[in-house]
């Protein structure tokens, strides 16, 4: 349910009706907006009147919601959730480049990396450093020693780092990490997305390859039921039949996503194609969609990397996508002023 304020209403009795409201057993989230407060009661609100609500003074509307996610929908939160990370904003119009290897392979390799991917205009460092692949046979990452080398890189290069979590038993080791990551396999590990609730760290929440849109809203959702605000959704391939690339990009996600909810949405075109020569389109059209943010795979010699090769481009690619996609993004601004 979503009680819609008047202008300025009266203190006195919004500290009423929300006690009121608590005291029938849901929980009270308020938005404050420039035009209007919105109060959205997350709970079990059938038994709540809304006639009687809607004859207060203070109240200019009740509506009851359908969706099953509360805290992610839009209708709760009208405005855009904005997330500071560093002196790097996420949402509300800017626009982000993550960029980094698939998996971290030595101290020197990331850390020279890191220098090249800032002087390309990257904003976030990311690595893997526990790598959940299909075969126990491939390289599986370098472990807690990976997480070690992207926070020396972190304190070099100044940029925030992100990094996939794989198990809650490896939080501890993530002390230092700026961001996050939920991989794919991970967004339906409910017990891990209830623990990242309670860790008041910002979380990459990618979607499942057989994730409906609501799927993925129900994943943030479980994390921000635990107390955690902070999540970014990110589109990053669906399972269809088409053998081409790895997964099908849905460009579609975005716009539906940013509808639906007021959460950061970003786009991963290196995994859901898993060929480097789609990238830069997929970025570009990322942005034009709307994203909020790219992730992109990158390394210094692809050919030459320990995992993700055929997916990662090179730093002079990236270089040239964020020069694209900056252009596009400036475009973008200027058009939602016009508007």
């Amino acid at each position: 349910m979503v009680v819609i304020l008047k202008p300025n209403p009266d203190k006195g009795q919004l500290k009423s009706l929300m006690t009121w409201l608590e005291s029938r057993g849901v929980s009270v989230h308020t938005t404050v907006g420039a035009q209007q407060t919105i109060l959205g009661l997350v709970g079990d609100t059938s038994a709540i009147d809304i006639d009687l609500i809607s004859a207060l003074d203070i109240v200019e509307a009740v509506r009851r919601v359908q969706e099953p996610y509360k805290n992610a929908n839009r209708k709760f939160h009208p405005q855009d959730t904005v997330i500071t990370v560093g002196n790097v904003k996420i949402g509300g119009g800017s626009f982000v480049k993550i960029a980094g290897p698939g998996a971290v392979e030595s101290e020197e390799q990331i850390i020279s990396l890191a220098d090249d991917l800032k002087a390309s205009g990257a904003d976030i460092l990311w690595g893997g450093a526990y790598k959940s692949r299909t075969s126990p046979y491939s390289f599986q990452g370098l472990r807690s020693e990976g997480i070690k080398y992207l926070s020396e890189a972190k304190k070099l290069s100044g940029m925030p780092i992100a990094a996939e979590l794989a198990d809650i038993s490896q939080a501890e080791e993530f002390d230092d990490v700026d961001i996050i990551i939920v991989g794919a396999r991970n967004m339906r590990n409910y017990e891990l997305l209830r623990c990242l609730g309670e860790i008041k760290k910002p979380v990459i929440l990618k979607r499942a390859v057989s994730a409906t849109y609501e799927d993925l809203l129900m994943s943030a959702e479980y994390i921000m039921s635990a107390g955690n605000q902070e999540v970014i959704l990110c589109e990053r391939g669906i399972r269809t039949f088409e053998p081409h690339t790895s997964f099908t990009f849905d460009i579609s996600a975005i716009p539906v996503l940013k509808q639906l909810s007021h959460l950061p949405v970003i786009a991963d075109p290196s995994y859901a194609s898993g060929k480097y020569s789609l990238c830069e389109p997929l970025s570009l059209a990322s942005v034009a969609a709307g994203a909020d943010g790219i992730l992109v795979a990158v390394h210094a010699d692809p050919s030459h990397a320990m995992c993700d090769g055929p997916l990662t481009v090179k730093v002079s690619g990236f270089a040239e996508i964020v020069k694209k996609a900056d252009e596009i993004a400036s475009l973008r601004a200027e058009n939602n002023e016009v508007k």
